[in-house]
């Protein structure tokens, strides 16, 4: 049994494995320009963020229906699930598919056919965020905001994810102030090509409660303390960070210096079929290259309870945590 832990920074587009997308291109009619799941899996190689979106968006072509998104989300819950992760906190990229076509009504009525019987047939509980593209503009996230006023039953907050550099939070400070005004939760992609004074921008412009990513605040000691004092929560992605060539390698990921300086720390998968690893996987991976102890890896999950949007259900909050107390280490 793996140990219990919170996924809070996961972009289910980013779970779209090659079996899965042949078949639904095949379902859709949709031509992928790669011979079969082997020729695409050797596209999964990226240089850099921006060499992986290309991909990202285009398989994005083959999501159409609700019942895609279905069984896009069942197939994440199922991976999910096996790997320990008992409450999941989902991104997804509206903007991405309304551009081609595809409602915003589509998209989360047929995520929530999934996540709405999660826990009944995953045993995982979960959260719906809504991500804006910062590469879009600022207009057309209000936009998206104002499609999604019919869905925020199942919304529970907002983020901002794809290319971050050269488009810095404050471009989106208007419609975080309307999120907020809406009782939306909100977090943001910072910190992890762009510069410490993006996440500095992310906390006192859009006033985000999380940080995704957040890498480079090491690269400022002012904001490692505040981070520290504030127990503003980063989530960590670091099988991404190699895939992207943030980290050179594994094992100088800057995660136990971040531990040791005292930030709230969590890891997550990020877009787990393209950087080669779930949350458990990312789990086993610092533990083995970063030599993380048992109470290190302990305190990680730990740390993604105490950092996941629960505050309607402290009660299930406090059993998580319980369990992660209870585990014992194989």
């Amino acid at each position: 049994m793996p140990l219990p832990k919170a996924e809070l920074h996961l972009h289910i587009e980013g779970t779209l494995e090659p079996e899965l997308a042949f078949e639904l291109a095949a379902r859709n009619g949709v031509e992928l320009a790669y011979a079969d799941t082997d020729e695409l899996r050797k596209a999964y190689q990226f240089e850099d963020l921006q060499s992986f979106l290309n991909l990202y968006y285009e398989l994005m072509a083959v999501l159409r229906t609700e019942r895609d998104f279905e069984d896009l989300a069942n197939a994440y819950l199922a991976r999910a699930a096996a790997q320990g992760v008992r409450h999941a906190e989902i991104f997804f990229d509206p903007q991405a598919h309304i551009a081609r076509g595809v409602g915003m009504g589509t998209v989360v009525d047929g995520l929530w056919r999934a996540l709405g019987s999660s826990e009944a047939n995953h045993g995982v509980s979960t959260q719906l965020i809504l991500c804006f593209l910062r590469d879009e503009s600022a207009e057309s996230a209000l936009q998206t905001l104002e499609a999604a006023k019919p869905y925020l039953d199942r919304i529970v907050g907002v983020g901002l994810d794809s290319a971050e550099v050269g488009h810095p939070p404050v471009k989106f400070r208007e419609v975080y102030e309307v999120a907020a005004r809406l009782g939306l939760r909100r977090v943001a992609h910072a910190g992890e090509e762009g510069p410490p004074s993006y996440i500095v921008e992310a906390l006192d412009v859009l006033g985000v409660e999380r940080i995704d990513h957040g890498l480079r605040c090491m690269e400022s000691p002012e904001l490692v303390e505040r981070l520290v004092r504030d127990r503003v929560p980063l989530t960590l992605c670091p099988l991404s960070n190699v895939r992207l060539r943030t980290v050179d390698v594994l094992a100088d990921h800057p995660l136990p210096a971040m531990l040791d300086a005292g930030l709230l720390c969590t890891v997550n998968s990020d877009d787990p079929a393209y950087f080669g690893g779930y949350a458990g996987d990312n789990f086993d991976a610092v533990r083995s290259a970063l030599g993380l102890g048992e109470e290190r890896l302990r305190e990680l999950a730990r740390n993604s309870f105490v950092a996941s949007f629960l505050e309607h259900d402290e009660e299930r909050r406090q059993r998580y945590l319980d369990e992660v107390e209870r585990y014992e280490f194989s």
